[in-house]
Formats: structure tokens, sequence, C-alpha cells
């Protein structure tokens, strides 16, 4: 695993419980602003066994886009519901109030 990808998966293991922050929030907080889609290839990547909260990253519009796996929008929309984020059938989440990024930099910089 490359240090920057490892880099990301910390930043996503930040993300509270019932929140969830964008690719490109998730660059933003590794400095990167202009790289979501590295953050997507990072978590396209994730090895097994990882404990990673993958599903906890959805795109700029709120929107669950993981399709490179069978089934993965599904079981990204159960994992999400599990926390208590209510999830719409066309797999739509209103971002703005489950957005966890605020969070994430407090966690950031308080180390």
């Amino acid at each position: 695993m490359s240090e920057l990808y490892a880099q990301i998966y910390a930043i996503v293991r930040l993300i509270p419980r019932g929140r969830v922050m964008s690719y490109g929030g998730v660059a933003r907080q590794l400095g990167r602003p202009n790289w979501p889609r590295v953050v997507g290839y990072a978590l396209n990547a994730l090895p097994p066994n990882h404990d990673v909260p993958w599903w906890r990253v959805v795109n700029s519009h709120g929107r669950i886009s993981n399709s490179s796996r069978p089934d993965s929008q599904i079981q990204q929309r159960l994992r999400l519901e599990d926390e208590g984020i209510i999830v719409s059938d066309d797999f739509r989440l209103d971002l703005a109030k489950y957005d966890g990024e605020q969070a994430v930099f407090e966690q950031l910089h308080r180390l």
C-alpha cells in the first residue's frame, strides 16, 4: 500500500459513525483538493479484511456513486442506513445534514 493511500484511509477512518464525506472533502483534508478521483481509486483498491469505513464516502452531490463492484451501491446504502442516515431510492442523501468534514478537520488539527 502506498503512503498516499494509507493517508487517505486514515482520513476516512476519522469520519464519525452517522456522518459522510465527499471524495472531494477527503481530498481537501488530505491537502490535495484537486484529487477526489485519487480518493476513489484508493477506496476501490482497499485490501481484503480492512477496517476502513468506505461506505461513508459519497460524491459531491450526496449520491452513492460506488458502482465498480456488484451490489456495492446497495451494500453502501444498507451500511449508511444502519448508521441512521436516510438514503433515497435513487441513492441520494442530504450531504449538508450528514456532512462529517468539519469533525474530521477538528480531529486532524487536534493531533
